[in-house]
């Protein structure tokens, strides 16, 4: 009788495992990109999900399409063959035709995605779209060779995967459980109780950090700058290996200055494994058109390969590894 009762006990035990697994890889969230072979977002080969929103607003944001935390409509004027598809499908009347092309009346269009319907050209897509769990990790484990034979993995970033917890946190136990290594990028510009469920599910923590003037951060990132700092020893008090990650800006990040401040803080903690020093580039400059916006740097330039030298050899003189992924 005792083992019959033993048997029973662990099927259902393993029902309600089951159960809770399935509960896990149902959760919802928006993505707006799934990109496989990235080899500048963690160790190795990696499949980085790009998570729609974001708490803050830097001035320099590469990704425009991340800001939102709902599904935009992107336009991409090059591709357009002037079928008129769209024009009809609208059920707003947002869309008309002009002897520019297309034009979109970003005022009355409200991102419902029916002019995408039957845009085969794909010169209006929307960017971000609701996904399971589930989804993303069949398209992650696409790559498990690349993982195991580069040391890489899957990366969370954004926006900010701290906005969508409940995803995050399932994605992150999916991967633990399929023994794939897990990369968590963030500002850390959050509350305390959302991070910290997250570091036993994750091995590394790449941690954006811009400045750490309060003036400056308020002025051209948003929010404190003292939550990103506290959030940041909370983490290497867990010995959580982290990378910290600086964009590099002319005129906004780039002063020497800045870079001592950042420096100085990072040789305190010794889960800091690195400095990242991310060299500011226009390759997002289109992405503003395609969303209807104004780039806000138009005409800024990337810095120079002797200014990004002698910000890594301060960060070096502190004792810590730096590098200039991409």
């Amino acid at each position: 009788m005792s083992g019959k009762t033993a048997r029973v006990n662990s099927t259902s035990r393993t029902a309600e495992e089951a159960t809770a697994a399935d509960t896990i890889a149902a959760r919802r969230g928006i993505v707006f990109d799934i990109e496989r072979f990235a080899v500048h977002d963690g160790p190795g080969i990696r499949t980085t999900v790009f998570f729609k929103g974001c708490p803050l607003r830097c001035t320099w944001c590469h990704n425009p399409e991340a800001l939102s935390p709902e599904p935009q409509l992107a336009q991409f004027k090059r591709n357009c063959i002037g079928c008129g598809a769209c024009v009809r499908n609208c059920p707003l009347g947002a869309i008309a035709t002009s002897p520019d092309g297309v034009v979109i009346d970003r005022e009355v269009c409200d991102n419902c995605g029916a002019c995408t319907e039957e845009c085969y050209a794909e010169a209006l897509v929307m960017s971000g779209r609701e996904v399971t769990a589930a989804e993303v990790m069949a398209e992650v484990k696409k790559d498990l060779v690349f993982y195991r034979n580069s040391g890489g993995g899957m990366t969370l970033s954004g926006g900010e995967p701290l906005l969508q917890p409940e995803l995050t946190e399932a994605l992150l136990s999916l991967a633990r459980d399929a023994d794939i290594h897990t990369c968590l990028d963030t500002s850390g510009y959050a509350d305390w109780h959302v991070i910290e469920p997250l570091l036993p599910l994750t091995d590394l923590v790449l941690y954006d950090v811009k400045t750490l003037s309060p003036a400056a951060h308020r002025e051209h990132v948003g929010g404190d700058v003292e939550r990103i700092v506290d959030n940041l020893k909370r983490i290497c008090a867990r010995s959580i290996p982290v990378r910290l990650r600086v964009p590099i800006v002319p005129g906004y990040t780039d002063a020497p200055d800045n870079m001592v401040t950042i420096a100085e803080l990072a040789k305190t903690l010794p889960s800091v494994e690195a400095v990242d020093l991310l060299r500011y580039h226009e390759l997002g400059e289109s992405k503003y058109g395609n969303l209807g916006l104004t780039y806000p740097l138009a005409g800024l330039r990337t810095p120079s390969d002797e200014h990004m030298a002698m910000l890594a050899e301060i960060v070096a003189a502190r004792g810590l590894e730096c590098s200039m992924p991409g």
